[in-house]
């Protein structure tokens, strides 16, 4: 008794979503360029016309240096202050903002829409707002910056929190444990490492943060970059952006080696 081949299975059918989503994004962003009046050649007449600011610019006024230390200072204290008040703010509305371990659906909704709301208000227009309201100063660029790590930092925990292990948790409650104990004792220790890399990233971004924000007085190295950029010194501003550089880089390099060690 002779025994057939099996037959070869058909090959899949190609998809047409790839084609027609990439032809549905090359559609939207020619629309787009063409919306706003892109045109390339533009950019290219004006990097051609911007010599004498990159000339500037190459030859940083090294000796304009010593006039950054308090700014650059005040900045980094911006960062720390509003690094701690606001992950610290963030920590509950994280858990209140996870289908996890928030309180039920109302809460869930409602913690979900102010969280919307913060990150969707951008960083410099809160600085603006809190200007007008406490006058000049670190103050309203602390302020500020909380409220943006606040929307960050809530945002992200509450997705990482989404994602633990629910048997800790069903356990914790088999045990009779309330709300807060099962939150403490099962899901906390799951995302706490988590907790501590996002602060961490944060902070590098407040560091970035208020020297934008600085720009509308908020305080900070900001200031400084602001009135030398309006004086047209571009050496003196080539010396700020280098020093917010070297900063920026170490303070990175720092944090990452701190969240290597804890993730």
């Amino acid at each position: 008794m002779s025994v057939q081949p099996a037959s070869r299975p058909a090959p899949p059918r190609r998809s047409i979503a790839l084609p027609i989503g990439i032809l549905a994004f090359l559609g939207v962003t020619a629309w787009a360029g063409i919306a706003i009046e892109f045109n390339p050649i533009e950019i290219v007449e004006g990097i051609g016309g911007a010599d004498r600011i990159v000339g500037a610019m190459l030859d940083p006024n090294w000796a304009f240096l010593p006039n950054t230390a308090q700014p650059m200072l005040e900045t980094f204290q911006m960062a720390v202050i509003a690094t701690a008040i606001g992950c610290a703010v963030a920590l509950p509305l994280a858990f209140l903002a996870s289908r996890v371990t928030s309180l039920n659906r109302i809460v869930y909704a409602l913690d979900r829409s102010i969280l919307n709301l913060i990150r969707a208000i951008p960083d410099i227009l809160y600085a603006l707002v809190f200007v007008s309201a406490v006058s000049i100063g670190p103050l309203a660029g602390i302020l500020a910056l909380i409220l943006f790590n606040i929307g960050v930092v809530a945002k992200l925990l509450s997705e990482t929190v989404d994602g633990v292990d629910t048997g800790p948790i069903e356990a914790a409650r088999a045990g009779g444990a309330g709300r807060i104990q099962t939150v403490g004792s099962s899901v906390l220790p799951q995302v706490m490492p988590n907790y501590v890399a996002y602060s961490l990233y944060t902070f590098e971004l407040n560091i970035r943060a208020s020297t934008v924000i600085g720009i509308v007085g908020a305080g900070g190295i900001g200031n400084v970059l602001n009135t030398q950029l309006k004086f047209f010194d571009y050496s003196n501003v080539s010396v700020v952006i280098i020093e917010l550089f070297v900063f920026v880089f170490v303070i990175e390099f720092i944090s990452i080696a701190l969240r290597r060690r804890l993730v």
